[in-house]
């Protein structure tokens, strides 16, 4: 048995998404702020039971049309004309569906959510929603609080317009009473509708008992705040304890010998009643005169009875101390060994963490003292089939070295026992949310989700939706097989960036970092920066589509003549039938190959129709020439950045190698004639980029150095787009 999939609606930025599970790891990755939070306080709210909802766990836009209900029952003065059905509340209300995949020989443990007496297995569907419980009584309460302050307000009518008391409107009043009058009710969905969000129809009753009792067993470790959180878990289990601490927990419940003592704890417990007489032996002795002295003040005296001391061994405050757990420096030399608190922080979080999945495992397959039995695997149904983990971003417990290792590790350890390497009738399912590249690296991508914030056209609030990248990396084709072996030799901050910047070679990798900063905006941003080249930058196409992450893709004309034979290499002119051998030109945006057409292109056209994705690429640069404006037209990024800042690159003659040769091209007068020296610069064989960018950030200052105007006129639609998010404005 597996969740297959959940489907979350009303739920805070979660207005409607789908969430498809893996079967093993599946990680929620994402920018900031756009919903994997949610996502994993959603499955915590409804599957625990304890926890409690807030007003702001519903989406905020709904709570207009909430409001309106509550001013629909002031403004109705007829009880019988009241509208308290269900229905009108439907669309509004937090709400997850969980769907379940059933093996045939498992229908034993859903016996009580069976939909059909033909059903044989399969999808199952559960929908939890959070609802009114009785919705008259919320209307008799709400009314006679809101009638009663109106009441009052009228016969103080010398308090200020702007003065206002509790509850206001309907949403004030649920803000304080909302866990009193609403709680989580589970529905029976119909297995054949699972690919739409069906409506329940009006004869549906909520089931009597907890849907998912016996069959998931939920454990979480949240991230560490440094405020407080909105998750009633936090308190908790936000914080990772030390390992002594769970050493402690862990040995009282699993292993301690005075809790169902078995043959095998024999000898402990007679070690221990030795010990334990020998030490009362000395105390006896060591207080004799103490407590005879006592006898003096005629105490016990007649009667009374005498004073006898009698130690208690409790192995578990043998373990509280904090050098409980040490760290061995040498294994020949024990007394080499330094207390947990001295090992490094990373290192003690990560073994902490890893030790928790341990405890959360055999708690799930009840191993140790506190258990009662050995599970038998094959027909026990009391324990769950499925163990659901949710972990929230680990990285806030771990140094970047070691969150690799966690997450090579996690769920090994969560499968680490005799009964689940031999029998797959109970399932571990690891759901983590994340910002941390270093863990998105490590794992197979076809595990990724992407939650991709969207933005309303009409200024309401900001949702997300979810893409599952199953679809992109699941199907392995070239352009997959590319993607996937880029992103492994590079970080995947992609997957958590605000918006992307494909940049062709190591020049602009250096140097569009400067170009960001001139623009507060942009440099608040987390902008991933990928060099990848023209010739390569259209194979991320269907990713960058798929995830419609905002991307800004610089590149170069590469023109070329076909005609010419021996190279095709060619400065950038109009009216020569010239062409570009770019690949991104062609294949991505704008498809187009004549050059002439790809440079008498509008800035606008330049845009994808749909998405919000730009291509930048050399235009004319207009100079001055002996009072006359020349247009010249550059090759590469290069050769555009030189002309653009001809007086910088003039007092760089100290430089060599292509750095020198772009000196000199800059101070030749003639501006074609320096264009074209430019052009043979860095078209020439064995021309070193790498190297003019690093001696170009030796000899000047970059945030001195213009960038050339295609790439300041890309950042500016990047940073429009930036704005209208967070504005809430559609983009595209």
């Amino acid at each position: 048995m597996n969740i297959e999939f959940i489907d979350i609606q009303n739920f805070r930025k979660l207005k409607k998404c789908r969430i498809d599970f893996s079967r093993k790891e599946t990680l929620l990755v994402g920018a900031n702020n756009s919903g994997k939070t949610s996502a994993m306080d959603a499955l915590i709210l409804f599957l625990k039971s304890k926890n409690k909802f807030d007003t702001r766990d519903f989406t905020l836009s709904n709570w207009k049309t909430i409001n309106s209900i509550g001013e629909k029952w002031i403004k109705t003065k007829e009880k019988k004309d009241l509208n308290l059905n269900i229905e009108q509340w439907e669309g509004l209300l937090p709400t997850i569906d969980v769907w379940l995949n059933v093996k045939s020989n498992e229908i034993h443990y859903v016996h009580h959510l069976i939909p059909t007496l033909d059903w044989a297995g399969g999808l199952l569907g559960v929908r939890l929603r959070f609802e009114p419980n009785v919705i008259e009584e919320l209307y008799i309460e709400f009314a006679s609080n809101f009638n009663n302050v109106k009441l009052i307000l009228e016969a103080n009518k010398s308090e200020k317009a702007d003065f206002k008391m509790w509850p206001k409107d309907l949403w004030d009043f649920l803000d304080k009473k909302i866990n009193n009058f609403f709680s989580v009710k589970a529905y029976l969905l119909n297995p054949e509708l699972n690919n739409e969000v069906q409506k329940l129809p009006v004869t549906n009753v909520p089931l009597e008992a907890d849907a998912f009792a016996g069959l998931i067993k939920v454990d979480i470790i949240n991230a560490q705040r440094g405020f407080s959180g909105t998750n009633p878990e936090e308190a908790e289990l936000s914080n990772v304890k030390n390992l002594s601490s769970q050493l402690r927990g862990y040995y009282d419940k699993h292993l301690n010998p005075f809790e169902n003592p078995t043959p095998n704890d024999i000898e402990a417990l007679k070690a221990i009643q030795e010990a334990k007489n020998i030490f009362d032996a000395n105390l006896k002795e060591s207080f004799k005169d103490s407590l005879g002295e006592l006898e003096l003040l005629n105490y016990p005296g007649f009667g009374n009875p005498k004073i006898t001391l009698s130690s208690r061994f409790n192995t578990v405050e043998s373990l509280n101390h904090d050098s409980s757990v040490q760290y061995s420096l040498d294994d020949n030399q024990p007394e080499l060994s330094l207390p947990e608190k001295y090992n490094g922080l990373g290192y003690q979080n990560l073994i902490s963490i890893i030790f928790k999945l341990i405890r959360f495992r055999d708690e799930w397959m009840q191993v140790g003292k506190s258990f009662k039995q050995t599970p038998d695997t094959s027909n026990d149904v009391d324990f769950e089939p499925l163990h659901l983990v949710l972990i929230e971003e680990p990285e806030a417990h771990l140094h970047a070295q070691v969150q690799q290792v966690f997450i090579n590790h996690a769920y090994k350890v969560l499968r680490n026992n005799k009964n689940l390497k031999v029998n797959d009738n109970f399932s571990t399912q690891l759901l983590i949310s994340t910002h941390s590249n270093h863990i998105a690296h490590e794992v197979d991508f076809a595990s990724l989700r992407y939650f991709k914030r969207l933005n309303a056209d009409n200024g309401d609030v900001n949702t997300s939706t979810v893409i599952n990248l199953s679809e992109t990396f699941g199907t392995v084709n070239e352009s997959t097989r590319f993607a996937i072996r880029y992103l492994k030799t590079t970080h995947c901050d992609l997957f958590f960036a605000d918006a992307v910047i494909m940049v062709e070679g190591p020049v602009e990798r250096m140097l569009v970092p400067y170009f960001i900063k001139k623009s507060s905006n942009l440099n608040s941003c987390y902008i991933s920066i990928l060099e990848i080249g023209g010739s390569h930058a259209h194979r991320l196409k269907s990713l960058i589509e798929n995830l419609g992450i905002i991307t800004l893709v610089i590149t170069d004309l590469d023109s070329i003549n076909k005609k010419d034979v021996s190279n095709g290499k060619v400065q950038p002119e109009k009216a020569k039938q010239y062409r570009t051998g770019n690949d991104t030109l062609k294949k991505w945006l704008p498809l187009k190959e004549d050059l002439d057409t790809i440079l008498n292109l509008k800035e606008s056209e330049k845009v994808h129709a749909s998405l919000p994705i730009r291509v930048a690429y050399q235009k004319a640069v207009k100079v001055s020439d002996r009072n006359q404006d020349v247009e010249i037209y550059p090759y590469t990024f290069e050769d555009s950045l030189v002309m653009e800042n001809r007086g910088i690159f003039k007092n760089i003659s100290e430089s060599t190698g292509l750095m020198k040769k772009m000196h000199l091209a800059a101070t030749e007068p003639n501006i074609k004639e320096s264009a074209k020296k430019m052009y043979e610069a860095i078209t020439a064989d064995g021309a070193k980029k790498a190297e003019f960018a690093l001696e170009l950030l030796f000899f000047e200052e970059p945030n001195n150095i213009e960038e050339p105007d295609y790439i300041k006129q890309g950042l500016i639609w990047l940073e429009k787009q930036l704005l209208n998010i967070d504005k809430g404005l559609s983009t595209k």
